[in-house]
């Protein structure tokens, strides 16, 4: 029987939030006190029918819960009951302020496979860019899940202003004994492009991760190639060959799942293409997710040629950058991912 492959939903279930990450997209321009979220049986609609959608599409679904901090839901543990009744295993994004060894024992029964936090830098810039006392709160609370099946993740957000402490995260992450590790670029907000760095800045950084993975290659920490660049940095290490992949379809094999095994629901039902930018491309529960994935307006994100950098270059089908990067910063997501070193 074959397998079948994942979509996934980053799930947005509420807004309440203890931080005001300096780079949020969820709060900038608004009210410090918005907590969007929508009640428990608008939930159980939009879950019903996107597990009906992933089962048209021969989809395994797959949730991704996120906020705002999904544990301040009101709700929360009756909204993870029902995807554990419907069989949906689930990860979550979320902080270290509310979890204890109790919460962490419910989430594992209730299906929980994976537990992601940040660090964005080192304590004083980790504590600058999201809460001050956050840093050793995250570290903290890793104890929470020793023992049980839930792996911990790490996740970190790279700009200018944290780009040179991020290879010093591997080796705490390393010591505290994490099971992922990634990072992801910074989609900039208007007037803050200033935070973005230089191609070759970028690479260079690719560069000195890349040396730590090597360094840490036999601990228990797994390290995610998350950002599509990795696969430019690794062809030119004679690493990746897409030569040798065997494909005369020309078909999408890798990089960005915008628009083919990933969508976005933000906590008021607004369904985006990607959360990285402004892609919205429907709202649940007044449309399916079946017609929103198959809409003109999903198809857009699904225009390969129209990439004015990437469609010209022999790794389109494996890379093609972060084009909400881009699209924050040119308001264009076909244009070329503003730290691409790549000449063409």
């Amino acid at each position: 029987m074959i397998k079948k492959s994942k979509f996934s939903m980053q799930w947005h279930i509420t807004d309440k939030c203890d931080q005001r990450c300096k780079h949020c997209y969820i709060y900038e321009g608004k009210d410090k006190k918005c907590s969007l979220e929508l009640d428990l049986y608008t939930l159980k609609k939009i879950l019903e029918d996107f597990i009906q959608s992933c089962d048209r599409l021969n989809k395994e679904p797959f949730v991704v819960i996120t906020g705002g901090d999904p544990l301040l839901y009101d709700k929360i543990w009756e909204f993870l009951k029902m995807l554990n009744e419907h069989k949906i295993h689930f990860g979550i994004l979320g902080n270290p302020f509310h979890l204890n060894y109790e919460v962490v024992k419910k989430l594992e029964e209730l299906g929980c496979i994976n537990f992601q936090m940040s660090l964005d830098g080192l304590r004083e810039t980790h504590d600058y860019i999201r809460k001050p006392g956050s840093f050793d709160a995250t570290l903290d609370a890793l104890k929470y899940f020793k023992g049980s099946s839930i792996n911990t993740a790490i996740m970190a957000t790279v700009s200018k202003t944290n780009i040179k402490e991020i290879p010093e995260l591997v080796d705490i992450v390393v010591q505290y004994g994490v099971d992922n590790f990634g990072f992801a670029r910074y989609c900039p907000n208007p007037g803050d492009f200033d935070l973005m760095v230089t191609p070759e800045e970028y690479r260079d950084f690719l560069n000195k991760m890349w040396n730590k993975y090597m360094q840490y290659q036999d601990c228990n920490t797994r390290f995610a190639l998350k950002d599509h660049l990795w696969k430019l940095f690794l062809y030119e290490k004679g690493l990746f060959n897409p030569y040798e992949i065997n494909n005369p379809n020309d078909l999408i094999l890798d990089g960005c799942h915008c628009g083919i095994a990933h969508i976005t629901t933000l906590a008021d039902g607004t369904v985006y293409a990607c959360r990285r930018s402004k892609t919205p491309v429907g709202k649940v529960p007044e449309q399916s997710f079946y017609d929103i994935f198959n809409s003109k307006e999903m198809e857009k994100y699904r225009q390969y040629d129209k990439f004015e950098y990437c469609s010209k270059c022999e790794l389109k089908n494996f890379c093609r950058g972060c084009p909400s990067v881009a699209n924050c910063l040119t308001g264009n997501f076909y244009s070329k991912d503003p730290q691409c070193w790549k000449k063409i």
